[in-house]
């Protein structure tokens, strides 16, 4: 291991604590102490741990109740409880809720250090963890909630499992998307990413199955497919909630048969992909309106994986802005080398909805404008406030265009969906698709509707 195991000690008694810290010390680890499950949840939120050794017996709530706050927000962490005799059935009943062990007092030293090895060979930061850490090299971060998500994704890398990335919008899917390939045994195969709300619906069929030469108007030659294109290796499909759902059955036969067959074709071929997906759309919403599919739903989210978005974790701002300032100066050729305290502080108070993606922006646009080589706080603000961090992304611009267009049609058509479907030369059954889409309902522009 690159670095000694951090272990979180909870007592309420003073001299136990310290006499378990001293132990735990000599034997190499490093150790935070807590005399209350309260301030063990306050330790964690600010430095992740490898291992939470507990009481059982606490003021206020008790470690069992704090095995379980632990387990929603730090599922890879094992727990290993401290017991005394009389809640020895207790303890039992706690380890097949999902507690590691448990120690009963009194305890020597050697069985205590015995089951704590035992558990960090569980923990995903103990257990085969090379010194390489470039598989999670886009990911700048010191965030615990970063630091946790990222030990349950290099826990799922390991395995075929599909994975499903949630976040809002710049929060950086495709980045933890990347890492994941790179951490699993497909590394060597390829990274295909598919993002289903920046191609044409007629397009995007093509585009993911592949087609024969000649099966519809301009099939000029036979085109594989990029899902095909990922035999062997890893399918990144982005915004998979703006799949339609002709295409999201031919997507899920694909995942149930392991074979793709292209358009036109009337052989299917057998492929190998490990499937990730990612959406900031609620796919719970989608299934209720019947806009996805609740059986490829649940093959596509096998393991979710929450990105948080930007102002959860505002101690990476700092990190952020300096790497991205770093890469930009060296596109451009510009000897700027930092921002000005008050303009850091400035970036680091900040909302940004439009999270890393927003923040890449202002920091490229400060760096191509500064004239010095510290970017003062007026640059940040004007960046911020009238720069390229105000511009959508093309898949956001799709979509806001897409339903403009659709409201002005139905203005002009009167709510009268085949005139308005004539017009935009779609089939009545596309149109309506279309209409859901975007939760337009054609009687509100019928007159007097």
């Amino acid at each position: 291991m690159s670095r000694s195991s951090r272990i979180l000690l909870v007592d309420d008694d003073a001299d136990l604590l310290k006499l378990l810290a001293l132990r735990l010390e000599a034997a190499g680890y490093e150790v935070d102490r807590a005399d209350s499950a309260e301030t063990a949840l306050g330790v964690l939120a600010a430095r992740r741990a490898d291992l939470l050794l507990t009481d059982w017996r606490l003021p206020g709530m008790d470690g069992l109740a704090l095995f379980e706050q632990v387990k929603k927000s730090y599922p890879t962490i094992p727990v290993i409880m401290l017991t005394a005799h009389g809640t020895i059935p207790d303890a039992v009943e706690a380890v097949s809720r999902g507690v590691f062990g448990y120690l009963v007092k009194p305890f020597d030293s050697q069985a205590l250090l015995d089951k704590v090895s035992q558990a960090l060979a569980f923990s995903s930061r103990a257990v085969a963890v090379d010194d390489d850490n470039a598989w999670r090299a886009g990911l700048v971060s010191c965030s615990p909630l970063m630091e946790e998500l990222l030990a349950e994704a290099r826990l799922v890398a390991a395995t075929d499992a599909s994975v499903l990335i949630r976040g809002e919008s710049g929060t950086g899917k495709e980045v933890l998307a990347k890492a994941l390939h790179l951490a699993s045994p497909r590394a060597k195969g390829a990274f295909v990413a598919v993002n289903c709300g920046a191609i044409p619906d007629n397009l995007l069929e093509s585009e993911l199955f592949g087609h024969e030469k000649g099966a519809f108007t301009g099939a000029a030659s036979r085109h594989q497919g990029l899902i095909a294109e990922a035999d062997g290796g890893t399918l990144f499909l982005d915004e998979i909630g703006d799949m339609p759902l002709a295409l999201q059955v031919k997507l899920l036969r694909v995942l149930q048969e392991r074979e793709v067959r292209p358009v036109g074709s009337a052989k299917a071929a057998p492929v190998d992909v490990r499937v990730v997906s990612a959406t900031h759309r609620d796919l719970e919403s989608l299934i209720s309106d019947g806009l996805f599919r609740e059986d490829l739903f649940y093959r596509l989210n096998v393991v979710a994986l929450n990105l948080p978005p930007l102002a959860e974790r505002r101690e990476d701002i700092p990190l952020l802005a300096r790497h991205f300032l770093q890469d930009v100066a060296g596109r451009y050729g510009k000897e700027v080398t930092g921002f000005a305290p008050d303009a850091m502080e400035y970036l680091c108070g900040l909302r940004w909805p439009g999270n890393i993606r927003q923040l890449a922006n202002a920091v490229e646009q400060c760096c191509v404008l500064s004239t010095s080589g510290l970017i003062p706080l007026t640059q940040v603000q004007k960046a911020v406030s009238e720069g390229m961090a105000s511009i959508p992304t093309l898949a956001e611009a799709k979509r806001e265009f897409e339903r403009d267009y659709l409201e002005k049609l139905m203005r002009v058509s009167s709510g009268n969906v085949s005139l308005a479907a004539r017009i935009a030369d779609r089939n009545r059954t596309e149109f309506y698709r279309l209409l859901q889409k975007h939760q337009l309902v054609a009687s509100t522009f019928k007159e007097g509707g």
